[in-house]
């Protein structure tokens, strides 16, 4: 777990675009088997769930920069 903790840390562009990508994809996949939209629909479609799914994990990667940056900081103040 650690090892992709930081791998994710120096490569963090990389994992929010490849969280995209594959959000895109599955999308696409799952409105093709499921939906008779037009190919046009299903790509707005999987654009909006992609944003979505990006946006939690933007958001998420926040959250935790805010609880690592206060809890290290914090337990250094401790130390001292």
């Amino acid at each position: 777990m650690e090892a992709v903790q930081s791998w994710v840390l120096e490569h963090k562009l990389t994992s929010i675009g490849g969280i995209w990508a594959s959000t895109v994809g599955a999308s696409l996949a799952y409105t093709r088997s499921r939906t008779p939209l037009k190919p046009s629909l299903r790509l707005i479609h999987a654009r909006m769930h992609a944003q979505a799914i990006t946006l939690a994990v933007l958001s998420g990667a926040a959250a935790y920069h805010y609880y690592e940056k206060n809890y290290t900081s914090s337990k250094q103040a401790r130390e001292n």
